[in-house]
């Protein structure tokens, strides 16, 4: 069976289908959404970092105006706390004893009748405590340490003999700092209960998951938790996990038996629902003279709170990047008295991107070689662990198109010999190989009898283009035009899927609605080919393809019939077909699982007497498999390119020592890139579709910023001759 569109919809740049929705306002977001006879939430907060409570006075925020509800450890109901995911394991039950561990950890939860109520009253609860020294320094020898709880530290060969006769050795250490997500905007949750069945509007990327958390916290099954999540603000890792706002906001709900809803203010987005964690790493490369790689060392140790999980190991992409027999790597991480770190967008890879590539520009000029050209002589045609050829990899087409794209060829390599009036200029660049992930899905295909198709599952789409994209292939595999098609998503009640996160949502769900699609057309078939009034009768799928909503000889489309006649002939208002994705493994497919390849290329200008700097112009080259909308994949690259950005130059999020206080928790200190600091960009797909994927996609959401903070620092090298190696780059380490 071969679907053969009138014209494309795949591949091309189709304009969002939720756009007018969005732009006109009224795609409802989960804070826009209310119910009748709704209370309001309101979080308390701690001011130490660490401690007991051993007091806490609530009676007159239960006493003032409109207060409904003061939860506190010493009256909230005991919670379970919510199971193992796919990305480990779900934060702690809030409120369920007196211990302290961050500063603005929840200590009470206040409901009133208005929103004004309830924050009003929140600042009425006092509590007294016993303060403990906090742990606050990743360094401190007394932060107890974890160790490599995912089994990803690797070795092959012998590194350290390597290095130790390498001819030529780089050794240094970067330091990235705690970033936050950030989305604009902000987190909320509204709760309701109709007995014990539980329905939940939320901010969050996982549906599906959130579903299977409520319901174990709270005790009830699965199918009586409903999760809704049409739209979301952005994301860029918030809403992975379910966070005690949300639990303590359902919770309020089941005591008063009345909806309940939670927005937070920016200042509690800052701790309430994760960040990037800051870290520091160690890298020693070892190179012959002629600039071929025999030894890598890359450790990390990285933030973690006390009683939460969250692993990220920075080294782990240093296993795979390059062609090198001798590799160690080695992650630790170091609890400390913060609120919960999480992913925060290409979590991990961000890091060790920056310390890998700006260690290799490190060793580019040690050789005297030309950065590019270093890393085409340590391509890696396969992978250097497993031996397989690459699913798909065109990261050496990244380097030659990019490099051209750019004019790399004009550059003077050496360090301040480029400049302009009183800018000195720098070009830079880093290479990128993101590491391959996808899990299970599922979805649902119909086509109704007036022709039209409905698609769906429990994904989420998080402004990246989901709901257009999985429009556009429904209406290929269906062979229908996209005005036919109309894809839903954002409802746990719909077949379950996984969260929109880690660049493998695309590859997951594109997969399990090519199924579904190839087993609803199989349905049709079935019915047509033992009706001895179908022109398609005695058919076999695999003589007939798809054009236009009708199924028909294979190159002969007069004989044939339509989905509405099939439908009608047997009586049938619809028919329905649900499809499966699995992830594939290198053992079946004898090929290793290829994630996004990328190439990055800045120029940048720092005024040589003032420090300032500015990027000039990106260019991005990216292997992404099969395209499927090359205007909302463009969009991911320069969306992840500003963030990448906002880490090289821009944020850092300051925890105030000893008070353990996040110091500049708004948008008037935390600092991120604006329109004026967004240089030109030029973006450009190259590559093949994936062979290990039924559509050919790799997910790209994450590859657009890996490797911009590392081509910034090696531009900023080349234009001033000083090496940065802690982000961001301010105007203090230029001067």
């Amino acid at each position: 069976m071969s679907t053969v569109e009138s014209k494309p919809v795949v591949g091309v740049g189709v304009n969002r289908v939720d756009g007018p929705r969005k732009v006109t306002g009224a795609a409802p977001y989960p804070m826009d959404f209310g119910l009748p006879g709704q209370a309001y939430g309101a979080l308390v907060q701690s001011t130490v970092p660490a401690g007991r409570i051993v007091r806490l006075d609530t009676a007159a925020a239960e006493a003032a105006p409109g207060v409904l509800l003061v939860l506190t450890h010493l009256n909230a109901p005991k919670l379970e706390r919510g199971p193992m995911t796919g990305l480990g394991v779900s934060p702690p039950a809030p409120l369920q004893d007196e211990r302290v561990l961050y500063h603005g950890q929840h200590i009470a939860f206040v409901v009133g009748e208005t929103q004004e109520q309830a924050t009003a009253a929140a600042r009425l609860v006092v509590a007294e405590y016993e303060a403990a020294e906090p742990l606050l320094d990743l360094m401190d020898p007394r932060a107890p340490r974890v160790e490599n709880p995912w089994g990803l530290d690797h070795s092959r060969g012998d590194a350290a003999a390597a290095l130790a006769s390498a001819e030529v050795k780089v050794e240094a250490t970067y330091k990235t700092p705690d970033n936050t997500n950030n989305p604009l905007g902000l987190a909320a949750t509204l709760a309701s209960w109709d007995g014990d069945r539980l329905t939940v509007h939320d901010t969050t990327q996982w549906p599906s998951m959130v579903r299977t958390n409520l319901a174990t916290v709270f005790k009830v099954p699965e199918s009586s938790v409903r999760v809704l999540a049409p739209y979301v603000g952005g994301g860029f890792g918030i809403g992975l996990r379910v966070w005690p706002y949300v639990i303590l906001t359902a919770a309020a709900a089941r005591q008063l038996k009345r909806p309940v809803k939670t927005v937070l203010t920016r200042p509690q987005m800052f701790t309430s629902v994760g960040h990037r964690p800051h870290g520091v790493q160690w890298i020693t490369l070892g190179a012959t003279r002629s600039g071929d790689l025999v030894g890598i060392d890359h450790r990390s140790v990285s933030s973690l709170a006390m009683e939460d999980e969250d692993y990220e190991p920075f080294a782990a992409g240093s296993v795979f990047a390059y062609k090198c027999p001798n590799v160690f790597t080695q992650d630790r991480q170091a609890r400390l008295n913060i609120p919960s770190p999480c992913s925060m967008r290409a979590p991990a890879e961000a890091q060790g991107n920056f310390a890998l590539e700006s260690a290799l520009d490190e060793l580019a000029y040690k050789l005297g070689v030309d950065p590019v050209e270093l890393r085409l002589r340590n391509y890696a045609d396969v992978h250097p662990v497993l031996g397989l050829p690459w699913s798909s990899k065109a990261l050496r087409e990244c380097y030659e198109v990019g490099a051209e794209r750019f004019g790399w060829s004009a550059r003077n390599p050496e360090p301040r010999s480029m400049r302009e009036g009183d800018w000195l200029i720098g070009y830079g660049m880093a290479g990128v190989s993101y590491p391959w992930y996808t899990v299970a899905c599922r979805a649902q295909a119909t086509i109704n009898g007036d022709g039209s198709a409905l698609v769906r599952s429990a994904a989420t789409d998080i402004g990246t283009g989901t709901y257009t994209v999985m429009a556009q292939l429904s209406a290929e595999c269906l062979g229908l035009e996209m005005d036919r098609v109309r894809f839903d998503l954002g409802d746990s009640d719909m077949p379950a899927a996984p969260q929109a996160g880690g660049s493998g949502l695309t590859a997951a769900l594109g997969n399990a609605i090519h199924d579904a699609c190839r087993q609803l057309i199989n349905l049709f078939v079935g019915f047509a080919a033992k009706d001895t009034e179908s022109p398609l009768y005695g058919a076999s799928a695999e003589s007939l393809e798809v054009t236009n909503g009708r199924i028909h000889l294979e190159g002969r489309p007069e004989q044939g019939e339509a989905y509405t006649e099939i439908l009608s002939r047997h009586g049938l208002p619809e028919l329905t077909a649900q499809g499966y994705s699995t992830p594939s493994s290198p053992d079946r497919l004898g090929m290793a699982l290829a994630g996004a390849f990328g190439a990055k290329f800045v120029e940048v200008r720092v005024d040589a007497e003032l420090g300032l700097l500015r990027v000039a112009r990106v260019v991005s080259a990216i292997d992404g498999g099969r395209i499927l909308n090359e205007k909302t994949g463009r969009s991911q690259i320069v969306g992840g390119t500003v963030g990448g950005l906002g880490m090289a130059l821009f944020e850092d999020t300051v925890t105030d020592v000893p008070s353990g206080r996040i110091a500049n928790g708004t948008f008037g200190d935390y600092l991120i890139p604006v329109n004026a600091d967004v240089p030109k960009q030029d973006v450009v797909f190259v590559g093949e579709p994936d062979r290990a994927s039924a559509i050919g996609a790799k997910g790209i959401g994450e590859v657009g910023l890996v490797g911009i903070a590392a081509a910034v620092a090696n531009a900023v090298y080349h234009a001033t001759g000083k090496r940065i190696r802690s982000l961001p780059i301010t105007l203090d380490a230029l001067l």
